[in-house]
């Protein structure tokens, strides 16, 4: 039944290609915490500087803070507002592993204040657990490959960006949430106090929070089961987060920064998943207890940065920032066949847990210079980023090694220029990418037959231009016209850990090779007193991209590189009825192709792993008051069949859910808010679960959640 429905939506369609670094722009003009009713919306992520979105061509979108408000009213899911508000984003996993989610049929590459939440070495999908959502003020998207931050961002750059102190003084504030789904083990809770300071030049934010999550249950009223890549379904999160800056020099031109945080989520470990039947329609549940001898999952992440920036030296802006993170996702045990051995148990008997461990570290630079070389409307930057990046994989509970460690490095210089003449801004760029990949000899495990594997040094090189031409027409209407290039890795650690046969190098393995995305995109934008319209359509071609599959033997992925062809189609609108009533939308369709033998035409459908269904997100916002709002939305996501009658035929149901939201302001004693996600408690299944074959269980969805938090500044 086709039905057109909401949720929340964000409608600042504007535009980024291959600028060149990401960071929360340390200067003093940076961005407020929520800047959309702002005359200029401005973005950092990417530029090396606060831009206004209206000189940038390409599509960008800037989730507010009302906005993740809106969805934590909801859920404390960190994908959940992205699925919400961000067209071409996927829907959410629900988890604490994001597989099946994506940006434009491609991984995106997620930053906290600009510091990488993953490895494109070996992708876990396990970088949007990462902090507390409380701690953010909003999110920049980038969306389409581009190569401003270096590997990793194929499908954009998702960066996350803290709270920025606002008000003069001291200010404590204390969050309190509980959320029932009215079963005795569905119960959570958080609890999150932030410190804000501000004076002089000074200013600090300090962070902590505790969430603790229940048991989840389905529209029908069953347990849903437990994620197998995992779960934020009975789990524990804590959060410590600081961020100190000082502003100095003439004016407060010039200012550091240091932030540091550690985040871990852990599950409580009290059930196992029970298998479901996808030919009966009957999805997975979870039971007590969990089993013996496993150890829980985790994201265990620790990170810090500093920043130093000049706003005005030799008559422009200066940026130099460094970063440092360890992070460790461990995952649910599994008694898959690439996890036997008989030197330690009989097979069929082993169960384990895979463990992906990465560090990181990474200094970037830039310098933008406006009317350079004495033109006006001219615009120059330019810098060098350096990154170093360690990952490697285990099997935890025998401590075997199992993807080996991989280190790479690389120096990127880059440089950017935009021409502004009169009504057009045009805009070129280039970035270098020259990187190293080393691997030491290694064995595989039994069921890869113990191969003995040459270790290799592996050399990434690529140049990476971009041109942008955006045309202002009047009445605020503007067009645009942008081609580029994007950098990633594959995901390397699968063809590592899946060589089965004597006498390979590290050196030999094709599919170690970069990927290299050309994107072309053309859209529109609109901002007036009414609201706001944007829509795109882009073209993303690599001749030797990735796709998933799914190994009927280990019900692990495997990697497929073929060419990968995606072209889609991105609306989002935002229109203010009047004063007290509001409306968004948005609309993504993205159709991705690869082939089905190496070599043969590009006629393969890629499948919901890689490419999601088409969504309609929409919202009505109410404020019937000065202390209160009331907001009603919907998500549809659309049923889909494809390669039908054909190998690797697919087919999804699609579903649509309504979710409420309201807030009230009481004064002195703080605000209340109300959140019933799934209000209708609707029974659905997750898209990306449905496929048959897929290692993932058949996963239900959320039934009716309600949420009740109070919020009190002090």
């Amino acid at each position: 039944m086709r039905q057109t429905r909401t949720a929340l939506s964000l409608a600042i369609l504007a535009a980024a290609i291959g600028q060149a670094y990401a960071q929360q722009a340390p200067t003093p003009s940076a961005p407020a915490d929520d800047d959309r009713n702002a005359q200029t919306i401005t973005i950092t992520t990417g530029m090396g500087s606060a831009k206004a979105v209206e000189k940038i061509p390409g599509a960008v979108t800037v989730v507010t803070r009302q906005e993740i408000e809106n969805t934590l009213a909801l859920t404390e899911d960190a994908t959940a507002v992205l699925a919400r508000t961000v067209p071409g984003y996927s829907e959410s996993s629900q988890a604490m592993a994001n597989n099946g989610e994506n940006l434009r049929g491609r991984i995106a590459l997620r930053l906290f204040d600009g510091i990488p939440q993953g490895s494109p070495l070996r992708e876990g999908s396990r970088s949007a657990t990462f902090t507390d959502m409380g701690l953010i003020g909003r999110i920049e998207v980038i969306n389409g490959p581009s190569a401003s931050e270096g590997i990793g961002a194929a499908g954009g750059i998702i960066n996350y960006i803290s709270k920025v102190p606002t008000r003069p003084g001291s200010e404590f504030t204390l969050l309190t949430r509980y959320t029932t789904q009215f079963k005795d083990d569905s119960s959570g809770w958080k609890v999150g106090l932030n410190f804000a300071h501000k004076a002089e030049g000074f200013d600090l934010l300090a962070g902590l929070s505790r969430i603790d999550r229940g048991i989840s249950y389905s529209g029908d009223g069953r347990r849903t089961a437990m994620h197998s890549s995992g779960s934020t379904n009975d789990s524990v999160a804590d959060t410590v987060f600081l961020k100190a800056g000082y502003n100095f020099g003439h004016g407060n031109e010039q200012r550091i920064q240091a932030t540091l945080t550690r985040f871990k989520i852990e599950g409580k470990g009290n059930y196992r998943t029970i298998d479901g039947s996808r030919s009966d329609g009957i999805p997975a549940t979870a039971e007590r207890p969990a089993l013996f001898g496993t150890l829980a999952e985790i994201n265990d992440f620790t990170q810090g940065g500093v920043s130093y920036s000049h706003g005005n030296l030799w008559g422009g802006v200066f940026t130099l920032s460094a970063y440092a993170a360890d992070q460790a996702m461990r995952f649910p045990p599994e008694s898959g066949a690439d996890r036997q051995d008989p030197l330690i148990a009989p097979l069929g008997t082993l169960v384990d847990q895979s463990e992906v461990a990465s560090r990181k570290k990474g200094l970037r630079t830039s310098f933008a210079r406006q009317d350079a070389l004495g033109l006006r409307g001219l615009e120059l930057r330019g810098g060098v980023d350096l990154t170093r990046d360690q990952a490697q994989q285990r099997l935890a509970l025998t401590d075997r090694l199992w993807v080996p460690p991989m280190n790479y490095s690389s120096t990127a210089p880059w440089i950017q220029a935009s021409y502004d003449i009169g009504p057009l801004t045009l805009s070129a760029g280039f970035r270098r990418e020259d990187g190293e990949l080393q691997v030491d000899s290694y064995t595989t495990v039994y069921f890869r037959n113990r191969a003995m594997v040459e270790g290799g040094t592996l050399s990434y090189t690529s140049d990476l231009p971009n041109l942008g031409l955006i045309w202002r027409l009047p009445a605020g209407w503007s067009v645009f016209a942008a081609t580029g290039k994007g950098f990633t890795l594959p995901n390397l650690g699968i063809p590592l850990r899946n060589v089965n046969a004597p006498g390979q190098s590290v050196t030999g393995i094709i599919d170690l090779q970069a990927i290299v995305v050309k994107n072309d995109e053309v859209g529109f934008n609109w901002r007036g007193a009414m609201g706001a319209l944007s829509g795109s359509y882009y073209h993303s071609f690599s001749t030797f991209g990735q796709s998933l599959l799914v190994d009927p033997v280990t019900r692990d992925f495997i990697l497929r590189r073929l060419p990968v062809d995606i072209k889609g189609i991105e609306v989002a609108g935002e229109l203010k009825l009047n004063k007290a009533l509001s409306a968004s939308a948005t609309y993504s369709r993205v159709r991705g192709r690869t082939e089905f033998t190496a070599g043969g035409p590009l006629d393969k459908q890629m499948g919901v792993l890689d490419v999601s269904p088409d969504k309609i997100n929409l919202a009505l916002s109410w404020k019937p008051g000065a202390r209160s709002s009331l907001t009603l939305g919907a998500t549809k996501l659309f049923s889909r069949d494809i390669n039908v009658g054909r190998s690797d035929e697919e087919h999804t149901r699609g579903y649509t859910l309504l979710d409420l939201s309201a807030r009230y302001d009481l004064g002195r004693w703080g605000g209340l808010r109300l959140g019933i996600e799934n209000l209708l408690d609707k029974q659905y299944e997750l898209s990306f679960s449905q496929v048959a074959g897929s290692f993932l269980p058949y996963l239900a969805g959320r039934g009716r959640v309600v949420s009740i938090s109070h919020e009190i500044n002090f």
